[in-house]
């Protein structure tokens, strides 16, 4: 089972926090941006579904006839990195949390059967926070072993023979090697300089002073990925923070997306973040700076948006951004276009608790109106998907349909609603699509019959479904079949609402129509 069907068993908000703890290193702040955005737009939001979410048992289907059926809490089934993330996420705003709920969520990461050594540590440096007594300390065993190793290395530190020993055998180690043996430790150094270090406090270089002491004395090298590991985590936990643990068990930190870039994309992109950041006025020098997009390949985009950080952007800066992009001088390919929208604006609607700032309405016609397709693939479709989208997504969905797009691509969106389930927000947008008149062919005319009276059973006292329906009788009355009159005359019987004799008295204008002309 991948992440993208985890994903479903989350509601809107959640999801958003979901995909922001899975995009890589810096997860967890993200998370925290993503948070603090919901919060501000509904103060009285909280995570308890998302760690009730968590918490909750999933069945875990075998490989093999021969292997049982096992159940193990959803959030054993993410990845590592998910669980460091989510732990260090948790650190930084548990204090608003309720107490047994992040009890319950340790207690459930405690059922993975391979723990991560650093998801165990973050896990008993909670528990010490929240005042739950654990004699257990943070390192592992291994951690413990080669701490006293590298003690009695350094027995001899301050003393005549100490360091200068341990530095004059290195010398003559070094003046025994080999060309090749030269040539790979050079390599080792290359590899644990591609690592980013994320502490530089004085508590870090003391560490990192006596890795080297212990190199030079010839004691076991550290690996790379066991090091960089080490680095990640040091500035989460307190000082008593584990040392070392299993290389093979630990995830290194990924290379920095910017090495993906040229040199002279990447100088664009700091030109650009300045820009972003200043808030000052942009000449057309400034707006130029973009043209570098036409240069990017799929990849390279991506990298792009991650680095400018587009779903954390203030949205008073959206309208100056969004023109910048739509500049004629930029040729936008469909995929440009798709990735920049999703990283721009998809967070930003989703997490919509209220009617859409002037500054994101702006942004999302501006760039609907130019690139109509990439905008239905990367913005409306998933907005369509989520299963809680409320007033606010379906009031901003139903301008770009009124004011942005033309009959094809309004024919596209309701296609896209057949094939989700249906919501009072998204009744209302199939209803503004209906009013919109698309061409609709006898072929999807039949199809959106069969969702009336497959999903109709749920809306019975639904008055958006019932003026849906009205639309489809009054407007579209010649795409009425027998087959179709039958279908629909069933469903209005289970109608409750105020409507249902006004629908009854349309379907019966459409038969004696059909009786007339026949």
């Amino acid at each position: 089972m991948d992440c993208g069907v985890f994903l479903s068993r989350f509601d809107g908000q959640s999801k958003l926090l979901v995909r922001s703890l899975l995009s890589g290193a810096s997860g967890a702040h993200r998370a925290l941006g993503v948070f603090h955005r919901q919060q501000r737009a509904n103060p009285q939001m909280s995570l308890s579904n998302f760690m009730e979410t968590l918490c909750n048992d999933e069945i875990i289907c075998p490989d093999t006839e021969a292997q049982p059926l096992t159940v193990k809490p959803l959030v054993c089934l993410f990845p590592a990195l998910f669980k460091h993330n989510l732990l260090s996420f948790i650190y930084l705003v548990h204090s608003v949390l309720p107490r047994t709920s992040v009890l319950h969520l340790l207690t459930c990461l405690g059922q993975d059967p391979h723990p991560s050594p650093w998801v165990t540590a973050l896990v008993r440096q909670l528990e010490r926070n929240l005042g739950v007594y654990n004699e257990e300390p943070l390192y592992t065993p291994l951690c413990s072993q080669r701490l006293k190793e590298l003690s009695q290395h350094l027995a001899g530190f301050g003393e005549t023979g100490g360091w200068a020993k341990c530095f004059s055998g290195q010398r003559v180690e070094s003046e025994s090697q080999s060309a090749s043996g030269l040539s790979e430790l050079g390599t080792q150094r290359k590899r644990k300089g591609s690592f980013v270090n994320l502490d530089s406090d004085g508590e870090e270089t003391a560490q990192q002073s006596k890795r080297i002491k212990m190199d030079a004395c010839g004691s076991e090298s550290v690996d790379a990925e066991e090091q960089s590991a080490k680095e990640e985590i040091s500035g989460r936990l307190e000082s008593d923070a584990p040392a070392e643990t299993h290389a093979e068990q630990l995830q290194p930190v990924p290379d920095s997306p910017c090495d993906a870039l040229p040199e002279h994309i990447k100088v664009c992109v700091l030109q650009i973040k300045e820009l972003l950041e200043n808030q000052t006025e942009w000449d057309q020098s400034s707006m130029d700076v973009f043209k570098v997009l036409n240069e990017c390949d799929p990849g390279q985009v991506e990298v792009f948006c991650s680095m400018l950080s587009l779903p954390d952007l203030p949205e008073q800066t959206l309208p100056k951004l969004c023109s910048s992009i739509l500049a004629p001088s930029l040729d936008l390919s469909y995929s440009t276009a798709a990735t920049l929208i999703r990283s721009l604006l998809l967070e930003k609607v989703l997490s919509l608790s209220e009617p859409a700032s002037r500054c994101l309405v702006t942004a999302v016609t501006s760039l609907c109106s130019h690139c109509p397709r990439p905008m239905c693939h990367a913005l409306i479709g998933p907005v369509l998907e989520e299963k809680n989208i409320g007033n606010p997504q379906a009031e901003l969905l139903n301008r770009l349909i009124e004011g942005c797009l033309d009959s094809h691509y309004r024919l596209l969106l309701l296609q896209m609603t057949l094939k989700i389930t249906w919501s009072e927000a998204v009744l209302s947008i199939i209803h503004s699509l209906l009013d919109s008149k698309p061409d609709l062919s006898e072929e999807l005319f039949t199809q959106f019959t069969e969702q009336l009276v497959t999903q109709g059973p749920q809306f019975t006292k639904s008055v958006k479904f019932a003026k849906m329906m009205l639309t489809v009788l009054t407007k579209y009355s010649s795409h009425v079949t027998a087959a179709h009159k039958h279908s629909l005359c069933n469903c209005l019987m289970l109608n409750e609402t105020f409507l249902k004799k006004p629908l009854q008295a349309a379907l019966k204008r459409i038969t004696h129509t059909k009786i007339h002309l026949t």
